[in-house]
């Protein structure tokens, strides 16, 4: 997928985005954060504008659209990208995990992956900066930040490959 970043002095910035068969979505990011999005059929047409969101609600939008509120695919793991090459990852624990019953710090997972635990979301509760004596349990989900390189080393050591 391809994205493309422009500045739009004294306005904000625009991101072209191609979501297939020649069509782009173009997102303008207002400097006062109103987003309008803009569809355009093919790289000839011009832009037909599909709607203008508040930041608010863009940001409200943009949570739902990455999955933040609903899953409609069950998933191992999910990805955002925080800056490149910078990812915020959600990774589902298995019953046959070997991290089952390990501590952050006995799975040693820092020093194995590069990549630093976030949180830890528990059934509905979630726990924030979890500390190294934080057990790891079957059905956790772990938010974790790092390199891509470092994600999937982590994905390796949750699935027993590493």
């Amino acid at each position: 997928m391809d994205v493309t970043e422009s500045d739009l002095p004294g306005v904000g910035k625009k991101h072209e985005v191609d979501i297939g068969g020649g069509q782009q979505l173009v997102v303008v990011t207002h400097n006062t954060g109103t987003r309008e999005l803009y569809l355009r059929e093919s790289e000839d047409a011009d832009s037909v504008k599909l709607l203008e969101l508040s930041d608010r609600m863009a940001r409200i939008v943009g949570t739902i659209l990455e999955g933040a509120y609903f899953q409609p695919v069950e998933s191992n793991h999910v990805e955002t990208m925080l800056s490149e090459g910078t990812l915020l990852e959600w990774y589902a624990v298995e019953d046959d995990s070997p991290l089952v019953g390990e501590t952050l710090a006995g799975a040693d997972v820092g020093q194995r992956t590069g990549l630093t635990v976030v949180a830890i979301q528990r059934d509905d509760d979630v726990i924030a900066a979890p500390a190294s004596t934080a057990e790891i349990e079957a059905g956790d989900t772990i938010v974790v930040i790092g390199e891509r390189d470092n994600c999937e080393r982590f994905e390796q050591l949750l699935g027993g490959e590493l």
